[in-house]
């Protein structure tokens, strides 16, 4: 599963000109299942992502993570299948690796409900929908994490 990590001091989702989610400070965080990927992806990914530490401390180095911040920053989640694309070769992305928009649908799903589980403030995107990302990237710091399958199963 990837995740593309974006600090941000203030970021929302706008769906048909209806904000989906919005919050000030905290992490954008655009995230994508590819084949293979499960729920355990979602969570290694999930884990990471809270505990990754990319805000400053009182030194200014990046010291402080989401789960330190909480629950003052918060946590978009938009769900973003192009991350998984192959561009190695030609002009045109393929998205072979990215998982089946039914299996996507599920794992974002599951990943949103470990979130709000697990983190105070947690806001969204809409799956499959045309959205419009409204962010300033606070650094600008962007991250891009991926957590891999389990050695033996299907990757694309």
């Amino acid at each position: 599963m990837i995740g593309l990590l974006q600090r941000v001091s203030q970021a929302r989702v706008m769906v048909e000109g209806r904000c989906t989610g919005e919050i000030g400070t905290g992490l954008l965080v655009m995230v994508c299942a590819q084949r293979g990927d499960s729920q355990r992806e979602a969570a290694g990914l999930l884990a990471k992502l809270l505990s990754f530490r990319v805000f400053p401390d009182d030194a200014g180095r990046m010291n402080r993570s989401l789960r330190d911040l909480a629950p003052a920053a918060g946590l978009l989640i938009v769900p973003q299948f192009t991350l998984a694309a192959d561009t190695r070769s030609g002009t045109r992305p393929s998205f072979t690796p990215a998982a089946a928009p039914a299996d996507a649908l599920h794992l974002f799903e599951h990943f949103v409900k470990l979130a709000r589980d697990g983190y105070p403030t947690v806001e969204t995107g809409v799956f499959g929908a045309d959205m419009k990302v409204h962010l300033v990237n606070d650094g600008p710091v962007t991250f891009w994490l991926k957590v891999e399958p389990a050695p033996g199963k299907e990757t694309a």
